[in-house]
């Protein structure tokens, strides 16, 4: 795939690196061609068997796939190392040792080449990676992230004048995916999962909350939809005359595993249009950006695509999403954000090249730091 650059902006190379997690993502954009290359192992196959990521796996991994995939993505792009211009990495948040392995490579690849190293928050990768599109939004725009851990609704005016609108109180969308899966009996990761059952089901067999949905704010909370898919299936299995007991999942018929599947899709895309509508309205926006892996989902595109259309009453608003291969943890949104910041404040390009990570660094603390 090849993206768009900003070619207004002076020629630059930027070797991209992302390892927050269990993907490692490795990508070289030019300010003026686009994305040249970019490479990804996923490690889902390896942390299925255990239902989740295991950190300690992972670190591994990273460490193992990082500098092959550099020079992956060196050799598609014909370049030699010394063209780069700048490392970026993805400096949190995300899982410590996994940040780590990416930052000492970028570290200690930007010092033997004398340029930047640029750390990067993960977050502002996905709300940035639609910009890597053949048709990219302008800002200001609304953005709707749901990533890992996260569902956020953001007001982005400017790059790095973000103002936050909405977050999640306790569980995120895309944990609600994972966790409602595994107490179906279906794989990890959840949101796939689901989606792949949810298309044999019917919705409404099932009746499953809708939370906060008409609570006047713009936050998020789904740990109530994972009790209430608990309760769901521990009445299922008794009704098949199954014993339960926490932390197993119980074995559903496949009817039953699909309709529930096709309930929990539907609640959760609910919920995440109608504030996405919401905060549409709230700031007058006409631009709506979706980002995060949830942001792969099906349902929740055409929900968006149909409310955005315009109609006799409503102007409507256009709607962004990542390219569908942007859409999970990659290293091409990594390098776009650190070579928009190099470009943004040239003078202040750090070459600091100790490998400082922030496993736990709020979107917000990113707001403030701007501001100051």
């Amino acid at each position: 795939m090849r993206v768009r650059g900003h070619g207004i902006l002076p020629a630059m190379l930027i070797l991209g690196i992302e390892t927050s997690c269990d993907e490692t993502g490795v990508a070289l954009y030019d300010s003026q061609a686009g994305l040249r290359a970019q490479a990804l192992h996923s490690q889902v196959g390896m942390h299925a068997e255990y239902g989740g990521v295991v950190p300690e796996l992972a670190s591994r991994d990273h460490i193992r796939r990082v500098l092959p995939l550099t020079r992956q993505v060196a050799r598609e792009a014909g370049i030699e190392m010394a063209d780069i211009d700048a490392v970026a990495f993805t400096q949190g948040p995300g899982l410590a040792g996994a940040l780590l392995v990416g930052a000492s490579t970028a570290c200690a690849l930007a010092f033997a080449l004398g340029v930047p190293a640029i750390g990067v928050h993960h977050l502002e990768g996905h709300l940035l990676s639609p910009l890597l599109s053949r048709d990219p939004p302008q800002f200001p725009f609304v953005a709707l992230l749901v990533s890992g851990g996260h569902t956020q609704l953001l007001h982005a005016r400017s790059l790095g004048h973000y103002e936050l609108l909405g977050d999640t109180l306790d569980d995120a969308a895309g944990e609600a995916f994972d966790k409602s899966a595994k107490l179906m009996g279906l794989g990890y990761p959840g949101g796939p999962a689901i989606a792949r059952e949810a298309a044999r089901g019917v919705p409404g067999r099932f009746k499953l909350p809708r939370p906060l949905l008409h609570s006047g704010d713009l936050d998020f909370s789904f740990s109530g939809l994972k009790t209430a898919v608990l309760n769901q299936v521990n009445k299922a299995a008794q009704a098949a005359g199954q014993a339960t007991s926490p932390g197993t999942a119980a074995v559903l018929d496949e009817a039953t595993r699909a309709d529930l599947a096709a309930e929990v899709q539907q609640a959760i895309t609910d919920v995440l249009v109608a504030k996405s509508l919401a905060a549409m309205h709230a700031t007058g926006a006409r631009q709506l950006v979706i980002a995060g892996g949830v942001s792969a989902n099906l349902m929740l595109r055409d929900k968006l695509a149909k409310a955005s259309a315009p109609t006799r009453h409503h102007p409507g608003f256009k709607l962004f999403f990542p390219e569908l291969s942007l859409c999970t943890d990659n290293g091409a949104m990594i390098a776009l954000v650190g070579g928009l910041r190099l470009q943004a404040e040239p003078a202040t390009a750090p070459h600091d090249y100790r490998p400082t990570v922030r496993p736990r660094w709020p979107l917000e603390d990113l707001m403030k730091r701007q501001a100051a």
